[in-house]
């Protein structure tokens, strides 16, 4: 098997900790651009190689989008931790959205889990950015993966919550 990289890692953007600041097909407000409806995004990539990638210890980080990838598959990790205790969908909608606005730690602060991946801020403007970026790629990450395990307001998808056993690269955030 191979890890999947972000194919946005050639893409012109924003920078901001190491983090890029992509587009986002999102209608919460935050620091991201909307992306083309018809484009996929960094939420539709790490949801598509959720499941391949979360099997990998090592992941080597070709570019800045490949850093937000990775934080995004962890944060997928914790999201799917909080909906084993949710049995329908709208308390796993309400469960990830309270995690999304929860304060966490962001790439430059003592407490960050990838500190080693990514580079502090110079600033903190450039600190602010980014965890505002996150924040907003959380929810929306939250919202998708609530339809993605939930399916037609059914039972959660075992396939899905099984992975939240799983440690992407031996980490959590």
């Amino acid at each position: 098997m191979v890890v999947y990289h972000s194919s946005l890692n050639g893409t012109e953007t924003e920078v901001a900790c190491g983090c890029a600041i992509l587009p986002l097909k999102t209608s919460i407000r935050g620091p991201a651009e909307s992306a083309a409806e018809g484009e996929e995004d960094i939420v539709d990539e790490t949801l598509g190689y959720f499941k391949a990638n979360v099997l990998f210890k090592h992941f080597e980080v070709k570019g800045a989008a490949d850093r937000t990838l990775i934080y995004l598959t962890l944060y997928t990790t914790q999201c799917l931790k909080r909906l084993e205790t949710c049995p329908t969908q709208t308390d796993g909608v309400k469960a990830l959205t309270a995690l999304a606005h929860e304060a966490f730690s962001a790439p430059g602060e003592p407490r960050f889990a990838l500190a080693s991946f990514f580079p502090a801020g110079a600033s903190p403007a450039e600190l602010d950015l980014c965890r505002a970026y996150l924040k907003q790629a959380r929810e929306e990450l939250g919202r998708r993966l609530a339809l993605k395990v939930y399916g037609d307001n059914g039972p959660p998808s075992k396939l899905w919550i099984a992975f939240s056993k799983r440690k992407f690269m031996n980490k959590a955030l």
